[in-house]
């Protein structure tokens, strides 16, 4: 299927790992967004730092509020962006913390085959690459369908102290990371 053909736009939710209003990784997500293709849905999802810590205790009916809310959110979606930073070598905890949520329930929770791509920024030489695979080592084991295709590992100095709007060549990689993104749900359907 092609997007000429499709009656409704795909929908793309992102998750964004770093909780600050201005990290070089939400500009990437809002980048992501305004630069979508016209018959492409991107949504920016916030309140991740609003989910209680997953703890199957708490994962009974009627589960909180929030919780409800981002599987909807998620289950909803024709896909997946994550856009996350690294700390301390890794995952930042918010993003852990919802994709634990996300997995369940088991087998069936809302990233269960949904197409799932992962990219970020951080100050460390190799631009997150760690916090890369670590987050699609989760998503994978979660029941997502991670897309390789779909990689930035921006390494924050290399922007000059320019907004990530004003880096052509980010830009375009965002823009490719969403295309191929669209590709994999295609394939998906196409199935």
């Amino acid at each position: 299927m092609t997007n000429e053909n499709k009656t409704e736009s795909t929908k793309i939710v992102v998750l964004v790992g770093s909780l600050r209003r201005e990290s070089v990784n939400r500009a990437l997500a809002r980048v992501a967004a305004e630069n979508a293709p016209a018959d492409v849905a991107v949504d920016v999802y916030s309140g991740l730092e609003l989910l209680p810590f997953y703890n199957e205790d708490l994962d009974i009916e009627p589960v909180d509020a929030e919780v409800a809310r981002v599987r909807r959110t998620v289950g909803e979606a024709d896909a997946v962006l994550i856009v996350t930073p690294e700390y301390n070598g890794t995952i930042p905890a918010v993003l852990k913390n919802a994709i634990d949520w996300l997995s369940r329930p088991y087998g069936a929770g809302a990233l269960t085959g949904k197409p799932v791509g992962v990219l970020g920024a951080a100050l460390a030489q190799f631009g997150g690459k760690w916090s890369h695979d670590d987050t699609s080592r989760s998503v994978g084991i979660a029941g997502g369908r991670v897309v390789e295709d779909v990689e930035l590992h921006l390494t924050i100095g290399k922007l000059d102290g320019k907004p990530v709007a004003e880096v052509p060549e980010v830009v375009d990689q965002l823009r490719h990371a969403v295309t191929v993104l669209v590709d994999a749900v295609d394939a998906t359907v196409a199935a």
